[in-house]
């Protein structure tokens, strides 16, 4: 199986197509198997000219032996899984039958095989915590391919590690709160890809189909970002909702667009309220359908530049037919209506 130990019959696959001139990378490919495997193999054993599959395969017998001593009579099988399968009244058949299927989940998550077994065997073992040397042993593999693993699951926030003992070994553990690093960090994620949606309308134009499609886009990840987070608390709500109402009565009475500064001085507010408020808005769109704020940079000679807000119609609730139909053209004032 890939990721697991050569067979007798894929070394014989090897000599073969070494023979046939084949390089590593192709006999990997057809084996399944990384080509850092294959060329190892082959290093290991005479090199492309004097590999033989029979040798090759006792001489990595005689290795196994000489780094793992036979146990003595009655003692555990440590070779076949986790020495603690069995302990506490555990089935081991049932165990192992977990662990394989938690990785199989895992893995149809999209996260590397290899690293989906090795998180799989820290979750399920006592201590939530294995040297390298045990999880060689557990799941039958490579040392590079643990460490491969472990570089993968490190770069998710999903493993730490920390040396112990005399030797400075060291062990990859889960912590209590993963879970909770993990659900964040997909928040996070989601926001920046509302962000960045968001951003994108702005360059596309929202009228477009591709503005109305990174439109949505956005307000999907919103969403799901807010739901993870904890959502949008009552009093920032409310607080959009007013600064709407004020937006609004500024262009009815023919207002000039506003500065933060002036909106918090007319609702009386501190202006870090008013800025919470018009973030809210940007974030969720939906809050001022069928309406949306537009920002305008008014003074960008200073080093942080100076906004102001006007309340205008959202971009993609009229076709631009309709918009010049409103606006006063005559050619339009004498269309019939549609009956």
């Amino acid at each position: 199986m890939p990721g697991g130990r050569l067979t007798h019959e894929d070394r014989r696959h090897i000599a073969s197509a070494l023979a046939d001139g084949l390089g590593y990378a192709e006999i990997a490919r057809r084996l399944a198997r990384p080509t850092s495997t294959v060329s190892r193999e082959v290093a290991r054993n005479g090199g492309p000219e004097g590999y033989r599959a029979d040798h090759a395969h006792h001489a990595t017998a005689r290795r196994a032996r000489r780094h793992h001593p036979v146990p003595p009579p009655g003692a555990p099988d440590t070779e076949v899984g986790d020495t603690e399968a069995g302990g506490k009244g555990r089935d081991p058949e049932a165990v192992r039958a977990f662990v394989d299927e938690f990785a199989a989940v895992i893995a149809g998550t999209g996260l590397p095989r290899m690293a989906a077994r090795v998180l799989a065997s820290l979750v399920t073992t006592e201590s939530g915590a294995l040297t390298a040397a045990e999880l060689v042993r557990r799941l039958r593999v490579s040392p590079a391919s643990v460490s491969k693993a472990v570089g993968c699951l490190e770069g998710l926030d999903l493993v730490r590690r920390e040396r112990e003992g005399a030797h400075r070994r060291e062990r990859y553990l889960i912590d209590d709160d993963v879970w909770l690093r993990t659900w964040m960090t997909n928040a996070r994620t989601n926001a920046t890809l509302a962000d960045l949606s968001r951003r994108g309308v702005g360059v596309f134009d929202g009228a477009t189909r591709t503005g109305v499609r990174l439109d949505r886009m956005g307000r999907f990840f919103t969403q799901l970002s807010d739901d993870m987070a904890g959502g949008t608390t009552a009093a920032v709500f409310s607080d959009a909702l007013t600064v709407l109402a004020a937006l609004t009565q500024a262009a009815l009475a023919r207002t000039p667009p506003l500065t933060a500064h002036r909106l918090a001085a007319a609702l009386d507010w501190p202006e870090d309220r008013v800025m919470d408020a018009l973030r809210e808005i940007e974030r969720h769109p939906d809050l001022s359908d069928p309406l949306a704020v537009v920002r305008t940079a008014r003074d960008t000679s200073t080093e942080t530049p100076t906004f102001t807000y006007a309340i205008t119609v959202r971009p993609d609730r009229l076709t631009p037919a309709q918009r010049q139909g409103l606006s006063g053209n005559p050619a339009f004032r004498t269309r019939p209506r549609a009956r």
